[in-house]
């Protein structure tokens, strides 16, 4: 897809000056991504890939799409991560990127509030009780038309507008009124709950309307669009047929068709795959077989410290292996990266109390002055450190309760180069769709997650290997790449209307 930038005339540049050799506050673009967060982190000169005090993320949103974004010569809406400060529009790793600022207050209602503590646990099957505040719920509002004016402000005639997730779920509709003659895709990156769960939203009929303001709604999974659909119908009375919607403006005209459609999100293939074939990382992997002694066989899990990522389970069912005396500590080692996570949210602040004293609990009950029951790490790593541990393990935990896709799984998969290894994967999780050769089974029942676990561990080789290399044509046949052309070629196909 090749899109161009001109330069808005100075009269409608307005603003704060720009710097010297920065032009992206003086552009229009006719492609543009909008996020929560830009693609970029501050950091310290002296850190490696800063430049100009700014690092692109390592999320797996930004892997997806930054290198599109640098292909096109589009723009990137987001929050740059600091609350009450002021940037201007900037330029980085070939990217024109489009501050939009947020508050503290901003950051408490809207983010942590309203996203990740009504919505987060509304839309994982509330494994957590969501609250429902009207103060959240009114920033949410705010911060939405926030983001939806950048993109009116920096957006070309016609322009193509890809908003992503679950906080700006308002904006496609705003962007509609304001600017019909953009083309509006969105992508709902966790899964989207039945009617029966959603019902409990108070304000899901401005949800699903805000949502429908998309010519294009992606989801994870086919049952994620077929319950925002059926939602659609039960709480605006839509008219759905096969999976779309002719909506109708305030004249009572259909104003568009909005379509939802599953587009599975997967990852940089060759990234991965190329470092998991460097000497280095191979000799890394090797290390850490080494510091824990050694064992028969290591298992990893590695999660955002969420509870919708089942960690408890897991924790749980590998407790009970070893009061049943199925593994032991010289025989077996569980590594558990768990990465820091809305430490602010209260919720999250138990769920760490929790995880660690089951932690601590396991290793007091079976460490030997040798051997360690759990590695627990609460850390986030790079890359090359993660594509290590997935070289270094030999059974892959996957227990989430609820993930709208899971890219560990697939990450894990793809650095499997040597088709060894095995993957214990929850049906709830997104690439069970995909991943159909791995160990899939229901995290909840604790005795057939115990069951999977030792399959695992006692696998044939042969086995083993015909599942691997099933599950990594897959997934190298449908990279993130594939991800994002799938999803634009569906929004700029033309919908044929069929008003009778």
């Amino acid at each position: 897809m090749h899109t161009t930038h001109r330069e808005k005339p100075d009269a409608e540049a307005g603003g704060q000056p720009t710097p010297e050799g920065n032009h992206a506050a003086a552009s229009l673009y006719d492609f543009m991504v909008v996020s929560n967060r830009l693609p970029v982190d501050r950091c310290a000169p002296e850190d490696s890939g800063c430049e100009d005090g700014w690092r692109r993320s390592p999320g797996g949103l930004v892997t997806a799409l930054a290198p599109m974004m640098t292909k096109t010569d589009g723009a990137w809406v987001g929050w740059h991560g600091a609350p009450d400060e002021t940037i201007t529009p900037f330029s980085h790793g070939g990217m024109d990127l489009v501050p939009v600022q947020l508050s503290n207050d901003d950051v408490e209602l809207y983010y942590e509030g309203f996203s990740n503590a009504t919505l987060w646990p509304l839309y994982h099957d509330v494994i957590a009780p969501p609250e429902f505040h009207r103060t959240w719920w009114d920033s949410y509002r705010k911060v939405n038309r926030r983001f939806a004016d950048a993109v009116v402000q920096h957006a070309d005639h016609g322009a193509t507008i890809w908003v992503q997730d679950y906080q700006l779920q308002l904006v496609p509709k705003m962007l509609r009124e304001a600017r019909p003659d953009l083309k509006i895709g969105f992508f709902n990156h966790i899964p989207f709950p039945p009617p029966e769960i959603f019902a409990q939203l108070p304000w899901r009929r401005a949800i699903i309307d805000g949502l429908l303001g998309a010519d294009l709604v992606g989801f994870q999974r086919s049952s994620d669009a077929g319950n925002f659909m059926r939602s659609a119908r039960r709480f605006l009375g839509a008219s759905v047929k096969q999976q779309q919607v002719h909506v109708k403006g305030a004249n009572g005209e259909t104003t568009h068709i909005a379509r939802a459609q599953a587009f599975p999100i997967s990852i940089d293939v060759k990234q991965i795959s190329e470092l998991a074939r460097k000497p280095e990382i191979i000799e890394r992997a090797q290390q850490i077989r080494r510091d824990l002694g050694s064992p028969k066989t290591i298992l990893l899990g590695v999660d955002r410290l969420d509870y919708t990522k089942g960690i408890r389970h897991r924790l749980k069912a590998y407790e009970e292996l070893l009061a049943d005396g199925k593994v032991t500590v010289e025989d077996a080692a569980l590594i558990q990266v768990a990465s820091p996570s809305r430490e602010r949210v209260e919720q999250y602040r138990l769920l760490r109390e929790e995880v660690e004293g089951t932690v601590g609990h396991i290793n007091g009950t079976y460490d030997t002055m040798q051997n360690t029951a759990v590695r627990y790490l609460h850390h986030s790593y790079p890359v090359e450190e993660m594509v290590a541990l997935y070289l270094a393990a030999d059974v892959m935990l996957v227990t989430a309760l609820r993930d709208g896709m899971n890219l560990v799984a697939k990450e894990y998969v793809t650095a499997r180069t040597n088709n060894d290894g095995a993957l214990v994967l929850s049906e709830f999780a997104g690439a069970a769709d995909q991943l159909k050769q791995a160990l899939v089974m229901n995290p909840h029942d604790i005795d057939g997650l115990k069951d999977t676990i030792m399959r695992a561990v006692d696998m044939q080789p042969a086995e083993a290997s015909r599942r691997m290399r099933s599950m990594r044509k897959q997934i190298l046949d449908h990279d993130v790449d594939l991800w994002s052309a799938d999803f634009l070629a569906a929004l700029k196909e033309k919908v044929v209307r069929d008003d009778s």
